[in-house]
């Protein structure tokens, strides 16, 4: 009796997303993971991503989730042919010139997560329907709408215009995603499928799958997922790009051979689901070597 209980308080309390951080951190995990958050000796994968958004703070991160200003970024540390191109930044739902844009394109938010329209066919496109979700869009704070993700907080909302990517050998394009812990990738994990049967799977650098999950096995990869003839680039990319930071997940897409990258993450799943088989959460988070606060120090501030 008393644990349903504290699940319905737990349920109720992770919608307050206005607590403060140090608070709100154990409320999350314990909800979604039903496991005590430790912050003073924080040992599985998801608990070391918590004490990441309390305590690393190093302004850079604000550039490197902004899904416009990590370009920057990425043309200084790999060049800008690595990136793909862009018809337009945008403060306004209203001023997207739709009239000139190609037949194909994609509009992102550049402050949130997943917040994506995929245009393949612009006749079909309802341009007013459309303007109305970039609006709610652009009043969505990420930080608030997860589970408080610092690096979120202060991302200037806007939206992108980017060139629609296709790779002619694929229904839809792969997301290899990148493991870097301090500054070394360790795994990757395949995302097929997106549009209409979206599947996942972890695998290392022969492209064996590995033996964890953190998705219900009808959204496992079970087929065999050919390797890359670009992973060792995307590899050493993602390394460049990952340089100086205790953990992040770097994106990137294969187009005809071509490495083009996707983003940054530093908060997989916001750090709420856990791993299986179970004993892969304290594997992963041994990979974690989590910075030092100083004494009398709140927040680390340099990377």
């Amino acid at each position: 009796m008393l644990y349903i209980l504290r699940k319905k308080m737990l349920r109720i309390l992770k919608e307050m997303r206005f607590l403060p951080p140090k608070i709100y951190a154990h409320i999350l995990f314990e909800n979604y993971t039903q496991k005590k958050l430790n912050l003073e000796n924080p040992i599985e994968f998801n608990e070391k991503i918590q004490w990441l958004k309390l305590y690393y703070h190093p302004k850079i991160l604000n550039q490197l989730v902004d899904k416009f200003e990590v370009r920057k970024y990425v043309e200084m540390k790999i060049g800008s042919k690595y990136l793909n191109d862009i018809y337009g930044i945008y403060k306004n739902p209203n001023e997207i010139p739709f009239e000139t844009l190609p037949n194909q394109f994609v509009i992102k938010a550049t402050h949130t997560s997943s917040h994506n329209l995929i245009v393949r066919d612009k006749k079909f496109i309802d341009v007013k329907s459309a303007t109305k979700q970039f609006h709610k869009w652009l009043n969505i704070n990420q930080y608030y709408r997860t589970g408080q993700e610092w690096a979120y907080k202060d991302v200037e909302p806007r939206l992108i215009a980017e060139k629609y990517l296709n790779n002619a050998e694929q229904s839809s394009l792969i997301d290899y995603k990148f493991y870097c812990f301090n500054g070394t990738a360790k795994f990757l994990e395949v995302h097929l499928d997106r549009a209409d049967n979206h599947k996942r799977g972890f695998y290392d650098f022969n492209f064996n799958p590995l033996a964890f999950r953190y998705v219900k096995k009808n959204k496992s990869i079970t087929k065999k997922v050919e390797k890359p003839g670009n992973l060792e680039e995307m590899i050493r990319l993602s390394e460049i790009l990952a340089d100086n930071l205790p953990f992040v997940r770097v994106d990137f897409y294969s187009i005809k051979g071509e490495s083009i990258f996707g983003e940054m993450t530093f908060y997989p799943s916001d750090g709420r689901k856990d791993l299986i088989p179970d004993e892969y959460n304290k594997i992963i988070g041994d990979l974690i070597k989590l910075p030092k606060l100083q004494d009398g120090q709140r927040f680390i501030t340099t990377s």
